[in-house]
């Protein structure tokens, strides 16, 4: 196993619009699709990153409908950035619902921001957010943890 940098606290945000489409956003840093997700800052709940987070790369106000999970599992959590830097992250995965704003992908995190069908994914995906997906597909009322 390669040196792990960091371990980090991350949160990942599923968002459905009205047509049960979910949102996805095309990672500057990686160039792949993911649901919208990034880290915990230093004050902040788990919560608060999920909404700050969701409004930073996408111009959308959400609010947190339930708890999909919290991943930690090293075989799908760490993560290789293209600078060689290795985190392990311990997401804490939620599922949102839209309460205002306007689709856009004006964040230097973002090339772009959209709504994808369920069964119409980019095959560009980032490999840790499938499980996330599919466990919020689960529509159970426990959280997972991975």
């Amino acid at each position: 196993m390669s040196k792990i940098d960091k371990i980090h606290p991350g949160v990942a945000i599923i968002v459905f619009n009205d047509d049960h489409h979910v949102l996805l956003q095309k990672r500057a840093d990686v160039g792949l699709w993911g649901i919208p997700s990034g880290h915990v800052e230093p004050g902040e709940t788990v919560q608060m990153a999920a909404v700050r987070e969701v409004k930073e790369e996408t111009g959308l106000h959400v609010t947190i409908e339930k708890l999909i999970g919290v991943y930690s599992d090293p075989d799908s959590q760490i993560f290789h950035y293209p600078n060689g830097k290795i985190v392990h992250f311990i997401t804490t995965c939620f599922q949102a619902r839209i309460v205002d704003g306007a689709l856009s992908s004006h964040s230097s995190e973002s090339l772009d921001v959209q709504f994808f069908p369920i069964d119409a994914l980019p095959d560009n995906l980032l490999t840790m957010h499938p499980k996330w997906l599919e466990d919020a597909l689960q529509n159970q009322a426990a959280a997972f943890i991975r």
